[in-house]
C-alpha cells in the first residue's frame, strides 16, 4: 500500500466513522505517535482502534509532497479544516508499523 492509498483509506473513515477497513492496514504491533499535542503514543492495532474511537479525528488530510527513506514514507500534508504537518509511515512484512504525526 503506499502513502497515496493509506491518505485515501483515513479520509474515507474520517467521512464514514468506521475506521476497521483502516485498521487492517496495521501491523498488529504498529505505533502510533504525535509529537506537538499530548496524546499517545498508542502502541498496537486495538490501542489505536480505541484511540480513533475514543476521539475520532474529524479533518481529512491532502498530500503535498512525499519523500521515500527505504521502507519509510514522509508525507508533508494539509488539513482540510487549515493546517499542515508530516506523516512518517514505517512499513514491515506484517503492514504499517509506525504512524508518526508532527503537526506544524
Amino acid at each position: 500500500m503506499t502513502a497515496q492509498e493509506h491518505i485515501q483509506r483515513f479520509n474515507a473513515a474520517v467521512r464514514s466513522g468506521d475506521w476497521a477497513e483502516f485498521l487492517t492496514t496495521l501491523d498488529p504491533e504498529a505505533v502510533m505517535s504525535f509529537d506537538g499535542v499530548p496524546v499517545g503514543p498508542f502502541v498496537g492495532r486495538e490501542a489505536i482502534a480505541a484511540a480513533y474511537e475514543a476521539n475520532p479525528p474529524t479533518d481529512t488530510m491532502e498530500i503535498r509532497s512525499l519523500d521515500l527513506d527505504g521502507d519509510t514514507e514522509i508525507v508533508h500534508f494539509a488539513w482540510s479544516k487549515g493546517g499542515t504537518g508530516t506523516l512518517t509511515i514505517g512499513r514491515g512484512p506484517g503492514g504499517i508499523t509506525r504512524l508518526a504525526v508532527t503537526f506544524d
